[in-house]
């Protein structure tokens, strides 16, 4: 499970990170990145935690088929918050081809849209 600070849960965080952050495609999903600390109004003391939110349409499967695609994402993301700048914004949205898929499939293309975004390497 995700731990709490770590959701992205309101509207227009989601809607800061999909339209100003940086974006990489992969065949399953579709990453969006806002990097730095994003909110105007947390407190200064600290660096705000990384959040991940997830979009899982209708066209990736019935009910059961996207709650196991969400339950897979949210624990891939969970292992790999410390590779992510801190206070950055992550969405991840699945492609239809996500209901089929198997972890490991999620996983790659996860990390390599993550790869992607963070400077790790091309196409």
């Amino acid at each position: 499970m995700l731990p709490t600070e770590n959701r992205l849960r309101r509207r227009e965080d989601f809607a800061t990170a999909v339209r100003r952050g940086r974006r990489a495609g992969r065949p399953l999903l579709v990453v969006h990145l806002r990097s730095g600390p994003t909110d105007p109004h947390a407190p200064g003391e600290s660096a705000p935690p990384t959040r991940a939110g997830f979009v899982v349409s209708k066209a990736v499967g019935g009910a059961v088929v996207r709650n196991r695609v969400k339950r897979r994402l949210r624990h891939l993301i969970r292992e790999r918050l410390s590779e992510l700048p801190t206070g950055s914004l992550v969405v991840v949205r699945a492609l239809p081809g996500a209901g089929d898929a198997d972890h490991a499939h999620l996983a790659r293309d996860l990390d390599a849209a993550l790869r992607r975004l963070l400077g790790g390497g091309a196409r």
